[in-house]
């Protein structure tokens, strides 16, 4: 494999990307001198592999039905298996299009209009906006804070319970707090969704990016093999390769006929998988695609080094502790500031366009999440930018 050029600068701007061609109207910051660190998508090339999938489709020319999936879920068993020691069957993977999308999904499968739906805040805003619409309630548990990392709060948490929660959603690893929950905390998630009752759904989409030196991703399957019976697990590549325009994800699901539940959902809208996102996925999830991943990696970290030296050699901002995924969840409480200035100094001074942390719920008021996987000029340049608009902290 060609060692992927991570530092390569491609404009995104004005080829229909969210990230850049949206910013100006979200936040205010225009593309033509702002910094794009708020949707969670790359700004990278996927592996080559991906591209040549593309390529072979494109000169074939002919776009019809899709049909032989057998390529495309054998390399979702293969990659399980080889980079997380799951063991799955083909026919446990449905396919849906995108994590939000399988969300979505598993809360017309399993719940009814009224039910409670367990998040553990502050946690990825897609959740409680899916939950809200699709008329449950969106209960939502705040995580506590120990030695400036996520926990989780056994204790606190029993007696907010009203008795009609019916689901819960583990964001694993946890977006934004980069948490990689450890293989006890895991239990305890499993042992509190047995003592309530509830379905587990677990949305593993950062799975694989993972920070070198950390202790490795678990799937609650191979943890809690027992809650087999309540257990959704949400997969994709998207994340992982930057290939979230396929609109293509999995829920993967042992359990008969909670499969069958799921199935029927998507039967029910009529959900089929494209099949080129199935052509990419193939691809991706490839010996190829494990060395390109573990490259990436390495390039975070880096870039993960730098961006919390720099921000927080600045009074009263603090970056908590990054295991996983390549979202920078910053604590700007320590600076006295309001929300609104800090934003302010963000957008309007340092041109950066970073997710406002209210937006996560109970516990993200203070905070901002950056999106570091970009080239590293772009990286030192955030910096750069962040310690000129607070210089009067310093």
């Amino acid at each position: 494999m060609t060692a992927p050029d991570f530092d390569e600068i491609i404009d995104r701007r004005n080829t229909n990307c969210s990230k850049w061609d949206d910013m100006q109207a979200t936040y205010g910051v225009a593309p033509d001198d702002g910094l794009a660190m708020w949707v969670a998508d790359m700004d990278f090339r996927p592996p080559a592999a991906v591209q040549r999938a593309v390529e072979a489709t494109a000169a074939h020319g002919v776009y019809g039905y899709p049909g032989g999936h057998r390529p495309y879920l054998s390399a979702i068993c293969w990659w399980m298996q080889n980079r997380h020691g799951w063991t799955i069957q083909p026919d446990w993977i449905l396919t849906c299009a995108g994590l939000v999308n399988g969300v979505a999904m598993a809360l017309d499968a399993y719940t009814r209009p009224g039910d409670g739906v367990i998040v553990m805040s502050p946690v990825y805003h897609a959740f409680g906006r899916v939950i809200r619409a699709a008329g449950r309630e969106l209960v939502e548990l705040p995580l506590a804070k120990r030695d400036g990392q996520y926990g989780m709060d056994w204790a606190a948490w029993e007696g907010q319970l009203k008795g009609h929660e019916r689901m819960l959603i583990l964001c694993s690893p946890h977006n934004p707090g980069g948490r990689v929950w450890t293989p006890e905390e895991l239990a305890q998630v499993a042992d509190f969704c047995v003592r309530h009752d509830l379905l587990l759904l677990s949305d593993d989409i950062h799975c694989d990016l993972v920070m070198p030196g950390q202790a490795r991703h678990r799937m609650i399957a191979t943890v809690a093999p027992e809650i087999a019976s309540r257990l959704v697990t949400l997969t994709a590549a998207t994340k992982t390769f930057n290939i979230a325009g396929a609109n293509i994800g999995n829920a993967i699901i042992a359990d008969p006929d909670l499969r069958a539940r799921f199935k029927a959902a998507l039967m029910a809208r009529g959900i089929s998988p494209g099949f080129m996102g199935m052509d990419m996925v193939a691809a991706a999830y490839s010996p190829e695609g494990a060395a390109w991943v573990d490259a990436l990696m390495t390039y975070l970290d880096g870039n993960r080094r730098i961006f919390d030296d720099g921000v927080n050699a600045l009074p009263g901002i603090r970056s908590m502790p990054l295991q996983a995924t390549y979202l920078s969840w910053v604590d700007f409480s320590g600076t006295g500031m309001t929300t609104s200035e800090i934003t302010a100094r963000i957008e309007k001074t340092a041109h950066i366009a970073a997710n406002h942390g209210a937006t996560f719920g109970p516990g993200g008021d203070s905070f901002m999440r950056f999106n570091i996987a970009t080239p590293r000029a772009r990286v030192a340049e955030a910096v750069r930018r962040l310690s000129d608009a607070f210089a009067d902290l310093q």
